[in-house]
């Protein structure tokens, strides 16, 4: 039996039941001589394909938390068993719950989870992924430790992040990219996490870097507040349904859901970019108490009728942090740091440009391949 990130009981507890959200930061891994996966996706575990005739009951070959240890990883879906034949069933679905009608009442229940997860952290040193934005923010004010930021010198994040840091008066160190290193980094971030298209590299990055300067630093841990824009509303394609064609829903809270069944995939990325750094991610926001006060928000707590979104993460973080910082807008991290911006100028530069299918990728491939 190997489980990552839940006590045996908890996960057949949750089998028995059906309970998708039992009180977990999510989990993975072997039970009871079966695979398992939260709904999530927030642990991630993947099994071999290798269609080489070999029973899957008798070969601990067959799956492992780290996709290089397999030599045709797969990821285990999300909310799903794996039984030891190979069978795989889905067995905790999402919750769908009607919106909350008392909007007061909302915000206070989301105030309470989030005092949770507070009492839930691990008990360990942890440091903090700072972007200044109110994620960010609110995840620094849960734990107690050092601020990280990593941008170019003139970005918006390492801005952002200097004036965040000293509104809330904690400690902030800026962590600078610069051309060498995102060269460096990002073979290392293709072998952590096998992919090597743009986007995910150009997110991986800032995240990358941090990680690897808190771990050099001797943290094990680093606290980041994923989860949050997919949970509250934060992406601007949500605010714009159903007028987005990005999204299929015709609601903001139809769009919301859409963001959340995707975070499987994403968590995959940052988990594996930052255990490739050196670094366990702690993230307080997708622990399964704010999870479950988050799905009933109604629209008008996700984006409200000025635009402003994650309405309902800034309200209940005003208890934790200045409410200049909590109403703060910032950008994705691959553009608030630059890293999107300068790693396309390194593909330009090395001759891979624009007018060519998907540039970027190809300059990545490039630099995994050593060429």
């Amino acid at each position: 039996m190997t489980l990552d990130g839940a006590c045996a009981a908890t996960v057949r507890r949750a089998l028995e039941t059906g309970g998708p959200l039992p009180g977990t930061a999510g989990f993975a891994g072997e039970l009871d001589g079966a695979l398992v996966r939260d709904v999530l996706g927030r642990r991630p575990i993947f099994v071999d394909d290798s269609d080489d005739g070999s029973d899957a009951s008798d070969d601990d070959r067959r799956w492992a938390f780290d996709p290089t240890e397999l030599d045709h990883p797969r990821s285990l879906p999300a909310g799903v068993r794996r039984s030891a034949g190979g069978r795989e069933t889905e067995v905790w679905t999402l919750p769908d719950p009607e919106p909350a009608t008392d909007v007061d009442a909302a915000v206070a229940d989301l105030q309470a989870a989030i005092r949770e997860s507070a009492a839930s952290l691990p008990e360990v040193d942890i440091a903090v992924a700072f972007s200044g934005g109110v994620d960010s923010a609110l995840v620094a004010a849960l734990v107690d430790g050092p601020c990280y930021v990593a941008g170019f010198p003139d970005s918006h994040d390492v801005e952002a992040a200097r004036t965040a840091a000293d509104a809330m008066g904690v400690d902030l160190t800026v962590v600078e990219l610069t051309h060498e290193a995102i060269e460096r980094a990002v073979p290392e971030i293709v072998g952590a996490t096998g992919r090597t298209n743009a986007m995910d590299v150009q997110i991986s990055l800032p995240l990358y870097l941090v990680a690897e300067r808190v771990a050099a630093d001797g943290y094990d841990h680093l606290a980041v507040g994923q989860g949050a824009d997919e949970l509250f509303g934060g992406y601007a394609k949500v605010a714009k349904a159903p007028d987005d064609p990005r999204v299929e829903a015709g609601t903001v809270r139809g769009a919301v859901r859409e963001m959340v069944l995707s975070l499987p995939d994403q968590l995959e990325r940052d988990v594996l970019s930052l255990r490739g750094a050196g670094v366990e991610p702690v993230a307080p926001l997708l622990y399964d108490a704010v999870v479950e006060a988050a799905l009933p928000l109604p629209g008008e707590l996700l984006v409200d009728d000025a635009g402003t979104r994650k309405r309902a993460l800034r309200l209940a973080a005003r208890e934790w942090v200045p409410e200049s910082v909590a109403d703060r807008d910032k950008k994705a991290v691959q553009y608030g740091s630059l890293a999107s911006r300068e790693l396309d100028r390194l593909a330009r530069q090395a001759g891979y440009k624009r007018r060519m299918d998907d540039h970027v990728t190809r300059y990545v491939e490039s630099l995994v391949a050593g060429e």
